[in-house]
């Protein structure tokens, strides 16, 4: 328990100096800063006994924050492989929970929440398309994995929070995605963005770790 506690609080302290650094430039410490916050949390994961998939998915988020931490297309496309694959492994992770039913999907409120989450994939589809370049591959199919991870987050009861969490990472691939393609370079909104997608990015993986470890 002291080691988890220990692993907690470094992932914590990493996650909040790097919050402070999120605007500025790549460099090796942002990197290790914004890699160390999930890592730590991967880690955490494993000591605590949590399921295999929860810590796979930490383990392959903090590989795409190492990955998009660092300039060029490389490394940008590396990161959203990674972070589509850990998206997946999430989804196997809601899904194989005893509690996870796929008729929740078909229920109220889960039914409006999934007909939202079509919807938001439609609109994003239509608005990043066109704005991608020779990135729109990658850039559609993973419109879908983000919001079926979402989706398998409905299979569980309300009660938890877990779809809270789910949001949250979806949300911020949302705000990133609107950053990278859709905000011209000199739009004042740059420079917030950052400092949005970060909380709602960590504070999403130390969700999911707190809801089923």
């Amino acid at each position: 328990m002291a080691a988890e506690l220990m692993l907690w609080a470094g992932a914590a302290a990493c996650a909040l100096v790097y919050l402070a650094m999120a605007a500025q430039p790549p460099g090796l410490l942002r990197s290790v800063l914004k890699t160390a916050s999930v890592a730590l949390l991967a880690l955490a994961a494993l000591l605590a006994g949590a399921p295999w998939p929860l810590a796979a998915s930490l383990a392959l988020c903090a590989l795409g924050d190492l990955f998009l931490s660092r300039d060029g297309e490389g490394a940008f496309m590396a990161g959203v492989g990674a972070f589509a694959a850990g998206h997946l492994a999430y989804a196997v992770l809601f899904l194989t929970q005893e509690a996870s039913d796929p008729a929740r999907l078909l229920q109220m409120p889960g039914a409006i929440i999934a007909a939202v989450l079509l919807l938001l994939g439609l609109v994003m589809a239509r608005i990043l398309a066109p704005r991608a370049g020779a990135l729109k591959g990658p850039v559609l199919a993973y419109i879908p994995i983000i919001l079926g991870m979402g989706a398998a987050a409905l299979t569980l009861p309300s009660g938890t929070w877990v779809f809270a969490a789910a949001a949250a990472f979806m949300l911020s691939d949302m705000v990133l995605a609107a950053e990278t393609f859709v905000l011209p370079e000199d739009h004042p909104l740059r420079r917030i963005t950052p400092y949005a997608v970060w909380p709602l990015y960590w504070g999403a993986q130390a969700g999911f770790l707190a809801a089923f470890s």
